[in-house]
């Protein structure tokens, strides 16, 4: 801060201990070590507060730009989330595909046209007989 060698000091002390004496020197000397105490004290003090606002405005920087890159992606997100819901909503909007209606000239499948089939006739004998005996799906009867 100030460029003052040893020989500078030295100089000082002496017109000092010629001015003020060897019985106020002392004095002198805790009075003024008291004001450079105070003084330093107040610098640091001063100092660490400017260093603190910086780091208090950095950090609130920091906070609005992740706050503005979120809400960015957020509306991003949003704006996506509705053109697939439009999307979503518009195919469900759309009228089914016709269905072949009775009236309409298709050929008949041969099942449709085919007689009714009686269940018990299409039976093997073993499962029809009226005994008290039992097929097992082998075909060998259980009583």
């Amino acid at each position: 801060m100030f460029d003052i060698g040893f020989s500078e000091l030295f100089v000082i002390a002496i017109v000092a201990l010629i001015v003020l004496g060897p019985e106020r020197l002392p004095k002198a000397a805790r009075f003024t070590g008291l004001w450079v105490r105070r003084a330093r004290a107040q610098w640091y003090s001063v100092k660490s507060e400017l260093e603190n606002e910086l780091a208090d405005d950095e950090l609130k920087r920091s906070l609005q730009d992740t706050r503005d890159q979120l809400q960015g992606q957020m509306r991003h997100a949003r704006d996506r989330l509705r053109q697939e819901a439009d999307a979503l909503q518009g195919s469900l909007a759309m009228p089914p595909p016709p269905v072949a209606s009775s009236s309409d000239p298709t050929p008949a499948s041969p099942q449709s046209t085919a007689s009714p089939v009686d269940p018990v006739a299409s039976l093997p004998a073993s499962l029809t007989a009226s005994d008290n005996s039992t097929a097992t799906q082998d075909g060998h009867e259980r009583r």
